[in-house]
């Protein structure tokens, strides 16, 4: 099984300087990363966000070879056409370095409201705009008539060539249901490596029903790297306190921290589990030593999995 090993990064890209980003990007590029993962938000807790489409173009306009992950893209307060027409342009300027992570939020149902979207009905929405979307982007015309959105002969061209790889985001039952409906894999965040594992099973066995066969299954993973292990949890644990008002007890098994030898030895298990891409969300010192941390991680990951 080939891994694949990427850093999210949402800040440093969202920069004035468009040298400051190429920069960036070619550093990771340069050491070995295999993909560059953004986030997506409205206005997240208060009015914090940052969009996952404009995120991934500044990261394909400025790079020829990096791969981009949205993960996760908030389909579910979207249009779908809207949508459909932003993946098949990004296709267009990077055919082929696209992914789409597609997720319904959850976390801030005042995001949610605020976009228009009903939090009750935002799992059934998300669905049905998977199916229009998954059809649209085949180029052929869709007539549709659902509980969210009618289209008359509604038509996206040039499709993609190649197509968008879909992985659905989420956990529990839905997300299992989705991914092996809609999906082409599966993007875990906040999971052990168990229920990495419980969760795939489970979504190949429910895609076989399907008559589909999911092959993607990636996990993005926050943790905490330095040289000394005692830092990289003193900053993994300031990182996510900030973001989600959390200590550091209540996450400690889900998000590592240490050497990048100690954080690849926490990641094997989730390889084990069948995950073949991993996103490293870094709490470092610099994004200079997040890109060299990763590097190892990822070296070290490869090395292990032979």
């Amino acid at each position: 099984m080939s891994i694949r090993v990427g850093l999210s990064v949402t800040d440093a890209l969202l920069v004035p300087k468009p040298a400051d980003r190429r920069l960036l990007l070619d550093s990771a590029a340069e050491a070995g990363l295999d993909h560059i993962t953004v986030g997506d938000h409205i206005s997240f807790h208060g009015g914090t966000g940052f969009d996952g489409m404009v995120s991934a173009t500044s990261v394909l306009s400025s790079h020829d070879t990096l791969s981009v992950i949205i993960g996760v893209y908030l389909l579910g307060l979207r249009h779908p056409m809207l949508a459909a027409r932003q993946i098949a342009t990004l296709s267009q300027i990077a055919p082929g370095r696209l992914v789409l992570g597609a997720g319904v939020g959850g976390e801030d149902r005042s995001e949610i409201s605020n976009s228009g979207v009903d939090p009750g009905t935002r799992g059934r929405r998300l669905d049905e705009t998977l199916e229009v979307l998954r059809a649209v982007l085949t180029g052929e015309e869709v007539t549709h008539h659902g509980e969210f959105f009618t289209l008359d002969r509604a038509r996206i061209l040039p499709a993609p060539q190649p197509a968008v790889p879909i992985l659905i985001g989420g956990r529990g039952e839905s997300a299992i249901r989705r991914t092996a409906r809609y999906g082409d894999g599966w993007l875990g965040i906040f999971c052990t490596p168990r229920r990495f594992a419980e969760t795939r099973s489970a979504i190949l066995e429910a895609a076989a029903q399907e008559d589909r066969a999911p092959d993607s299954f990636g996990v993005n993973v926050w943790c905490g790297l330095d040289k000394d292990a005692a830092v990289a949890d003193r900053l993994v644990g300031e990182k996510m306190q900030a973001l989600y008002q959390l200590p550091r007890e209540k996450f400690r098994h889900l998000a590592p921290a240490g050497t990048p030898e100690q954080v690849a030895e926490w990641l094997n298990s989730f390889v084990e589990a069948g995950a073949d891409n991993i996103t490293l969300v870094p709490a470092t010192t610099s994004m200079e030593s997040a890109i060299e941390h990763a590097a190892s991680v990822r070296t070290l990951l490869l090395t292990h999995h032979r």
